[in-house]
C-alpha cells in the first residue's frame, strides 16, 4: 500500500512538472517544499486524525460488544488487554496532538539551521502517513481477534502457557487456569445458545486438550499445585464440596479433571433435544480423554465412568433417546478398550451401569434404549470371547439380566421383542464359535418365551440382509442383521424351543 502512494505520488508529480526527479537528493525536496502550505497540512491533519480514530473506536466497540453479546462477555476483556489497541490508539493520540501544537507554535517562523530544518513538517506528515495505512490492517486484526475460534486459540495457549509456568518456576498458576476454563466454557454455552456447532465443539476441544496438557507434565508439578485450596478452593464447582472429597483428589482424578468434566456435563445437559452433535462430541472427548490421560490408575477411570452415568442420567431424565443412543455407543467403546488392556472387572462395572440405566430409561417409556442396551452388551460379551478373557462369563451374566422383569405388562406384549432379538443373536454367535453351552443359557433364559414372540423374532433376523441401516446414523448398523455364517445357526437354536419354528415362511 505504501509503494503504491509512491509510486502515484511521483506519477503525480511527473504530470505536474514541477521537477520531482529520483536523480535529485532528497535534501533537495526538503528545501523546495512550501513551508505555510505544509504547515497548514499539519493543522487539518490533527483534524482527520482526530475524526479517524472517532471512527475507529466506534468501529471497534460495535464490533466487540456485538462479539460479547453473542458469545461471552469475556471478549471484551479479552481485547481490552491485547497490547497492541494500545499501541494503536496511543499512536493515533500522540499523531493528532504533534500536529496540533506544530500547527500552533511554528506557524510563520522560517526554517532554522538546525540537523533537519524541516522536521516540524515531514515528522508529522509520515506519522499522519502512518495512521492512515495501519488503519485497514487493524480492522483486520480486530475482526480477527473477535473471532470465536480465534479467541478459542489464544485462551488455549494461556492456559498451556501458564501449566508450564508452573512447572519450570513452581508458580502458582491455578487461578488463570480456572479464569481461562471459565472464559471457554462461557465461550461454548453462548455458541450453543445460537446453535453454533462449530464453535461450541472448538471450545470442548481446547478444554481436553487442557487435560492432555496436565496429563503430559502431571508427574513434574509439585503437590501443591493439585490440593483444592485457596482460589480453586472458592471456585464455584469445589466450594461446597465436602472436606473429605477435597482430601481424596490426587494428581490422577483431581480437580483439574472434575472442573472440566462438570463444564462437559454442564455442555451435555444444554445439547439435549437441541444441539444433539454436540452431546455426542462431548461423549467421544470423555472416551478419548479416560483413555489417554487415566493410564493405568483405576480412579482415574472411575471419574471418567462417573460422568458417563451422569450423562447416561441427563439424557434419561431429558428424555432425549437419541443423544443417549450414542453416548452408550462411547461408554462401549471405552469398555472395549479396558477389555484389551485386561481390565475386565472395570468392563463388567460398565456393563452393570449400562443394564442400570437401560432399564431406566424402559421404565420412563424409553424402551429402545432397553434395546440398544442389550446390543451393546451382547458386543462387549463378543468381544471378551474373542480375547478369551475372564470377564466373558460375568459379563455374559450381566446380559442375561438386561430384560427383567422377564415377561411385559399386559398391552406391552412386543416391548421386549428388540432385547430378546438379540439375544438370539449373541447365541448364533456362540453357536458359529462352537460354544453350545454358553448358547444354550440364552436358551434357558427365554424358554418360557410365547411362540408369537419367537416366531417373529425368527422371520425378522432370518430376512433381514442388511447390514447397515437404511438411514442415516453416526452407528451405521442395522440391529436385526445377522451375517451369513450366523444366519446359519438359526436354525439350530430354534429348534431346541420345538416345533417348526425354524421352517416357518
Amino acid at each position: 500500500m505504501l509503494g503504491s502512494a509512491v509510486v502515484l505520488y511521483l506519477l503525480v508529480g511527473w504530470l505536474e512538472g514541477f521537477g520531482v526527479s529520483l536523480e535529485r537528493p532528497p535534501g533537495n525536496w526538503l528545501v523546495d517544499i512550501d513551508r505555510q502550505a505544509a504547515l497548514d497540512a499539519v493543522g487539518n491533519a490533527a483534524e482527520v486524525i482526530s475524526g479517524l480514530l472517532a471512527m475507529a473506536l466506534t468501529v471497534v466497540a460495535i464490533v466487540v460488544e456485538l462479539a460479547a453479546t453473542r458469545y461471552t462477555h469475556r471478549i471484551t476483556d479479552l481485547f481490552i488487554r491485547a497490547p497492541i489497541n494500545a499501541v494503536v490508539m496511543s499512536f493515533f493520540v500522540l499523531t493528532a496532538v504533534l500536529c496540533l501544537w506544530i500547527a500552533a507554535t511554528f506557524g510563520g517562523q522560517p526554517p532554522h539551521a538546525g540537523p533537519l530544518p524541516h522536521a516540524a513538517l515531514w515528522l508529522p506528515l509520515i506519522m499522519v502517513t502512518g495512521c492512515l495505512l495501519i488503519l485497514l490492517p487493524y480492522f483486520a486484526f480486530v475482526f480477527a481477534f473477535v473471532s470465536p475460534l480465534n479467541v478459542i486459540k489464544r485462551l488455549r495457549g494461556q492456559a498451556r502457557l501458564c501449566i508450564v509456568h508452573s512447572l519450570k518456576q513452581g508458580a502458582d498458576d491455578r487461578g488463570t487456569v480456572l479464569q481461562i476454563i471459565e472464559e471457554l466454557s462461557d465461550l461454548a454455552r453462548g455458541a450453543l445458545e445460537q446453535n453454533d456447532r462449530a464453535i461450541s465443539m472448538a471450545a470442548i476441544d481446547a478444554l481436553a486438550d487442557l487435560l492432555r496438557d496436565l496429563h503430559e507434565t502431571r508427574d513434574s508439578l509439585p503437590d501443591s499445585w493439585f490440593r483444592v485450596e485457596g482460589e480453586v478452593s472458592q471456585d464455584p464447582d469445589f466450594v461446597s464440596m465436602d472436606p473429605r472429597t477435597r482430601e481424596s483428589l490426587g494428581r490422577v482424578g483431581g480437580w483439574l479433571e472434575i472442573k472440566v468434566l462438570r463444564q462437559f456435563l454442564d455442555f451435555f445437559r444444554g445439547s439435549l433435544g437441541r444441539t444433539r452433535d454436540v452431546g455426542g462430541f462431548v461423549a467421544l472427548e470423555t472416551r478419548t480423554l479416560a483413555l489417554e490421560t487415566a493410564g493405568s490408575e483405576g480412579g482415574g477411570i472411575d471419574l471418567y465412568q462417573k460422568f458417563f452415568n451422569s450423562y447416561l442420567r441427563a439424557a434419561i431424565n431429558g428424555s432425549d433417546l437419541r443423544i443417549a443412543y450414542h453416548v452408550l455407543a462411547q461408554y462401549r467403546r471405552l469398555a472395549e478398550q479396558l477389555l484389551e488392556d485386561g481390565r475386565g472387572e472395570q468392563t463388567r462395572e460398565i456393563a452393570e451401569y449400562m443394564r442400570y440405566y437401560g432399564q431406566l430409561g424402559d421404565e420412563r417409556g424409553m424402551s429402545f434404549l432397553l434395546e440398544t442396551v442389550a446390543y451393546d452388551i451382547s458386543l462387549l460379551v463378543e468381544h471378551a470371547a474373542q480375547l478369551d478373557g475372564p470377564a466373558l462369563d460375568g459379563l455374559l451374566q450381566i446380559f442375561l439380566e438386561v430384560d427383567r422383569p422377564e415377561e411385559p405388562l399386559p398391552g406391552e406384549e412386543d416391548h421386549l421383542l428388540g432385547v430378546r432379538r438379540v439375544q438370539v443373536q449373541l447365541a448364533t454367535f456362540f453357536l458359529a464359535r462352537d460354544d453350545e453351552p454358553r448358547a444354550r443359557l440364552i436358551y434357558q433364559d427365554m424358554a418360557g418365551d410365547r411362540r408369537e414372540r419367537l416366531h417373529v423374532i425368527y422371520d425378522e433376523l432370518s430376512r433381514e440382509e442388511r447390514p447397515s441401516y437404511w438411514e442415516f446414523t453416526d452407528r451405521g448398523v442395522n440391529f436385526a442383521y445377522l451375517p451369513p455364517e450366523r444366519r446359519a445357526q438359526l436354525a439350530t437354536f430354534f429348534s431346541w424351543f420345538g416345533g417348526d419354528l425354524e421352517s416357518r415362511d
